[in-house]
């Protein structure tokens, strides 16, 4: 447990010039540090969600944090995750503490945090992968902006309410949890990809193992790329066992990826990629780099992406028409916790969609829309891009930079003679 379980993250005053940035932070004040130091019990009725945790985080001296934002070597662990009973939360909610320690009742709350060196690491996925249906193992890979327990309980959320019948492997790469560390993220997956490879190629040589699916978000696409080509250029192919790749919201650029899938040679995955045209978060990061379209918001409909997506057989789902909760665009797929179940359940099974518009119908689309709004954006995975999204758990790291941004916003539009509107003003991210 953490040495100070009482202690509360709080957000500093900020100035009046930033004040409307500081309302994004609204709700976040009161959130918990160290939510996986282990309670003792659950209770009746609440679910467990047991993973593999890969990471290239390096450890934290807090027990209840365990992995911090920055970079270290290969490190593993098995993490048993508490959900409350299923009619004390709504599907696609995670439900943090308010305090230490969590009420398994109401909270999502750690029951059980094993550290495994790489041998005992793989030898309990060996055990693991041999007792589910057609030995599944499902590898989550998180975006930006995300910090270790954030990665845990929202793959813990994504396992149950997906329904799937997986072993679940999360891959953790360094992340400070911070919009304003989009630069140090970027580079992390970078530092990461050999990692993720390697765990790849683990699973792909482990008998036990039977069908690999991964699922990554945002910009963990681009290690998840990397990581695969790599992988590919090794062995000649990727080998047969990674079944499914799922590209949610990829923030790369749509020409560095028409040069990962052709130095792919050989056998490659089936690829699902979810777009969306009105996706702002990819529209800013769009920015960022000066560059192409980012591929989460290409239209799959107009050359030259149509050709070339049917060319490499790889299935998109346009998610434009997707009515959601939140307001970036950018987690339309994860919004509707029926669209998450029904994607997860058939990609994981291997029943293909085919549908390269909507990829689930019309009727489907109709049906989720009003749910979707109605969950909120906490559902799904965890939404978050440059510049654009703040997560519940990034306060630690802003009351200094909020004032700081604050002040310069000021001066700058005391010097202009006019009002600024900062980029964050648009941005809200709810709980």
């Amino acid at each position: 447990m953490s040495s100070n379980p009482a202690a509360i993250r709080h957000r500093r005053p900020a100035a009046p010039a930033a004040l409307l940035l500081a309302g994004l932070l609204a709700g976040c004040a009161g959130d918990v540090k160290g939510v996986l130091g282990p309670v003792e019990a659950t209770v009746p009725g609440a679910s467990k969600v047991t993973m593999l945790v890969a990471t290239t985080r390096a450890p934290d001296a807090d027990e209840g944090v365990l992995f911090s934002g920055e970079r270290g070597k290969s490190a593993f662990a098995e993490i048993t995750v508490s959900l409350p009973p299923d009619g004390k939360r709504a599907v696609g909610e995670v439900q943090w503490p308010q305090r230490l320690p969590g009420n398994p009742a109401t909270d999502f709350v750690t029951l059980k945090v094993d550290k495994l060196d790489r041998t005992a690491a793989l030898a309990r996925l060996h055990t693991a992968a041999s007792k589910v249906p057609k030995r599944r193992v499902m590898v989550f890979i998180h975006g930006f902006n995300n910090r270790f327990e954030d990665a845990v309980y929202r793959f813990a959320q994504i396992v149950h309410d997906s329904g799937a019948e997986v072993v679940p492997v999360l891959f953790t790469w360094p992340s400070r949890g911070s919009i304003f560390a989009y630069g140090y993220d970027r580079e992390s997956t970078n530092y990461s990809r050999h990692a993720l490879e390697n765990l790849l190629q683990a699973l792909a040589r482990d008998p036990a193992v039977g069908e690999v699916s991964i699922l990554a978000h945002s910009m963990g696409n681009w290690v998840t790329l990397e990581a695969l080509t790599l992988m590919a250029i090794r062995n000649r192919g990727i080998p047969a066992k990674i079944a499914n790749v799922m590209l949610a919201s990829p923030d790369v650029d749509v020409d560095v990826f028409r040069t990962q899938v052709k130095e792919m040679e050989g056998r490659r995955p089936k690829f699902t990629l979810f777009v969306s045209q009105d996706d702002r978060a990819l529209a800013v990061s769009r920015r960022v780099w000066g560059s192409t379209a980012r591929l989460g918001a290409i239209d799959p409909d107009v050359e030259p992406y149509k050709s070339e997506m049917e060319a490499d057989k790889i299935t998109v789902l346009n998610l434009t028409k997707l009515k959601s909760g939140d307001s970036l665009n950018h987690g339309k797929f994860a919004e509707s916790p029926e669209v998450v179940k029904l994607i997860g359940t058939r990609l994981v099974s291997g029943q293909p969609i085919t549908d390269s518009r909507v990829g689930i119908g019309d009727r489907l689309i109709q049906a989720t829309g009003t749910a979707a709004a109605a969950v909120g954006t906490a559902a799904g995975l965890v939404v978050s891009a440059p510049i654009a999204v703040i997560d519940p758990h990034t306060r630690n790291n802003f009351g200094d930079k909020v004032e700081e941004l604050g002040r310069n916003i000021q001066d700058a539009g005391e010097t202009a003679g006019h009002a600024v509107t900062s980029p964050l003003e648009r941005v809200s991210q709810p709980r």
